[in-house]
């Protein structure tokens, strides 16, 4: 028998040294995991701005796209050759081994770019959501006529030092806990959303909504502000699909054989389409529920059953205390690690204090952890006060990712890799999805800046309201 198990463990070494387990399953719930988010709240009110024709078609348009791009990436895991070339553990990664150094300092801007607008996109949610339950609980109280106004500047300076606090784990291993509970209530708020707006169209015993979505003129919203809040729901639409940047980390967990490139394939395809199929559902059953006046954050439409509807925004606050570390963490790494390379004999990075905590246990630091990550906290927190609009932020973080981290590099990284010949029909028909993504990402980025600067005519700075 020991003989046996020894046998086993062998064989379950891999090439690298490394012990994987990872099966398809366990793949596409990674999978699902990383892209159902705070984005899923926003998806009624992107509907409602492109209406029933041009909506469900952008969902679904945006998950296709998702997932061939995906299929593509997943075969520059290993590289030259998919199934037994050098493994890539990380996306800058493979990008380092198809394309170069250069392309590597950009696809490392975009990422960073995205994880810390991320950062200020969660904590305007946090604060959104926990208005939402203060004024939730005054007009079960207090009547549906009370006036229940909310601030939201205290929720998010409360929220900067939470995250403050958390920002001092060592690493993203440090945070694993928060994490797997950061995925069960993602899960949690998405469904009440999900049920709360089927009920509300169950009541009304119909569907509201028009074809073209939000009208142009009296009764409606002139022109410009439509085209504007058009643009930006494909931003939204794009943010809710972020996962490309995550799945080479997710298929460094996968075992062989089959090979990992296989696996993952099975893996995105199932991943995506369970997401795409709860997208369509929650958009679609949120927008026949509002209409046209879908919220901005669906969860914001409800008031009763209040006890129901604070149990989802309290899950939307858990779930973003934890998300925010996850993008953050990567954040802190790069900055300290370049930073201690270039001053290798500084105390400031590299002493490290210790503060008993009795038992054994102590809590240890250094000061650059201390003072650098909790000014990069407040400053993403000060940001998040100047600009606290919750669709227009998703939606220029949708078209900031979606082109050159979902499509622009798999799809180039591909086509090194694959040998593309320059010319064929292969190589018209990536390009043209690589030209199509870079124009929607470029309408969706004006569309959210043209809003936020529309907002911040008629904001008072530092004062956030539902």
């Amino acid at each position: 028998m020991d003989v046996e198990k020894v046998e086993r463990k062998e064989v379950a070494v891999d090439d690298d040294g490394r012990v994987r387990t990872g099966t398809v399953w366990t793949a596409t719930t990674h999978a699902i995991t990383a892209v159902i988010g705070s984005g899923v709240l926003a998806l009624p009110w992107s509907v409602a701005q492109m209406g029933w024709v041009l909506g469900p078609i952008a969902l679904v348009v945006c998950a296709y796209i998702t997932y061939y791009t995906a299929v593509l990436l997943c075969d520059c895991y290993r590289t030259p050759d998919p199934v037994h070339g050098k493994r890539n553990y990380t996306y800058m990664d493979v990008v380092r081994s198809c394309l170069g150094p250069r392309d590597v300092v950009v696809c490392g801007i975009a990422q960073y770019a995205i994880l810390w607008g991320a950062m200020v996109g969660y904590t305007i949610t946090t604060a959104t959501s926990i208005m939402s339950v203060v004024r939730t609980n005054c007009h079960h109280y207090k009547g549906p006529d009370a006036t229940c106004g909310a601030s939201g500047t205290m929720y998010m300076v409360l929220f900067g030092l939470a995250e403050v606090v958390l920002s001092q784990c060592p690493s993203l291993e440090g945070v694993t806990l928060i994490s797997v509970v950061a995925a069960v209530m993602s899960f949690t708020y998405s469904f009440v959303g999900l049920f709360l707006s089927a009920a509300k169209v169950a009541s009304h015993g119909a569907a509201h909504g028009t074809l073209l979505g939000v009208r142009v003129g009296a009764g409606g919203v002139t022109a410009s502000t439509k085209a504007w809040h058009f643009l930006q729901a494909l931003g939204n639409i794009a943010f809710a699909y972020t996962y490309s940047m995550l799945l080479i980390e997710i298929q460094d967990t996968v075992k062989s054989p089959p090979s990992e490139n296989v696996t993952m394939k099975r893996a995105s395809l199932y991943g995506i389409g369970v997401t795409t199929v709860f997208y369509v559902s929650i958009g679609c059953v949120g927008y026949a529920a509002f209409g046209n006046a879908a919220p901005g954050n669906v969860l914001t439409g409800f008031l009763e059953p209040f006890w129901l509807v604070d149990i989802a925004n309290v899950a939307v606050v858990i779930h973003l205390v934890g998300a925010y570390q996850v993008y953050a963490q990567p954040v802190f790494a790069c900055y300290e690690k370049w930073l201690a390379s270039r001053w290798p004999e500084s105390a400031f990075f590299h002493r490290e204090y210790a503060v008993p905590l009795g038992g054994g246990r102590a809590v240890r630091f250094t000061l650059c952890k201390l003072v650098l990550r909790t000014a990069f906290v407040a400053v993403t927190t000060v940001v998040s006060l100047v600009l606290p609009f919750f669709n227009a932020v998703l939606g220029l973080l949708g078209a900031v990712a979606f082109w050159p981290l979902t499509v622009y590099f798999p799809v180039t990284m591909y086509m090194a890799q694959a040998k593309v010949q320059r010319g064929s029909r292969k190589w018209v028909a990536l390009q043209a999805l690589n030209v199509g993504a870079l124009v929607v990402s470029l309408l969706a980025a004006v569309g959210s800046v043209a809003d936020m600067a529309q907002r911040l005519r008629h904001v008072t700075i530092f004062q956030t309201q539902l």
